[in-house]
């Protein structure tokens, strides 16, 4: 009766150690995977708190840029472009100020299908109140360009260090590749007299 007492007490034992294997296995399958998933989005927690901090910090520089931007703007107006020669026609009075336009449309690509000239326009208030010291110039332009180029194009006559009017941009994709733009420009140039 002791052995059989005892062979029933192996197999419970036996079954009891099965039992107690499943269980664990079991805990252990259910626990595995949350503990990946847990070590998983901390991780990719920790490389979005990376971007966002970086991207942050762009536009803090971003802000700062704009801000001196500005701050330079509005304390430091530019001035009008005074020709070296004196005695000339409107023509001549601006004509080195379209010459530096030409460079930036052509430092940024811009391909110009025309251009017309308005010399001394008399819609223009600069010119009412003083056509006896300064000329003026309306460059109605149409263009061809990407959106990258027009970016850099329209920076550029920021950075343009003398003053100017942009009067008019009208922006239409071309139907054909959106991306090129079709683009009607007025902009306005003005010389002292010298």
């Amino acid at each position: 009766m002791d052995k059989e007492k005892l062979k029933l007490f192996k197999n419970a034992l036996a079954i009891l150690g099965l039992l107690i294997f499943v269980v664990i296995y079991l805990l252990v399958m259910k626990i595995v995977p949350s503990i990946q998933t847990i070590s998983q989005t901390s991780s990719e927690y920790k490389t979005q708190s990376d971007i966002l901090a970086e991207k942050e910090r762009l536009l803090d520089t971003k802000k700062q840029a704009v801000m001196k931007a500005t701050d330079t703007n509005l304390t430091g107006t530019k001035e009008m472009y005074k020709p070296l020669e004196s005695g000339l026609d409107a023509e001549g009075v601006v004509a080195a100020q379209f010459d530096d336009i030409l460079k930036i449309l052509k430092a940024n690509s811009i391909k110009t299908r025309s251009i017309k000239y308005t010399y001394n326009p008399e819609d223009d208030p600069f010119v009412k109140s003083a056509a006896d010291k300064l000329s003026a110039c309306t460059l109605d332009m149409q263009m061809v360009a990407t959106y990258k180029n027009f970016e850099g194009f329209i920076k550029d006559l920021y950075k343009h260090e003398h003053f100017l009017d942009i009067s008019k941009i009208e922006i239409i994709p071309y139907e054909k590749n959106k991306t090129l733009l079709l683009i009607n420009f007025k902009l306005k140039l003005y010389a002292l007299k010298v």
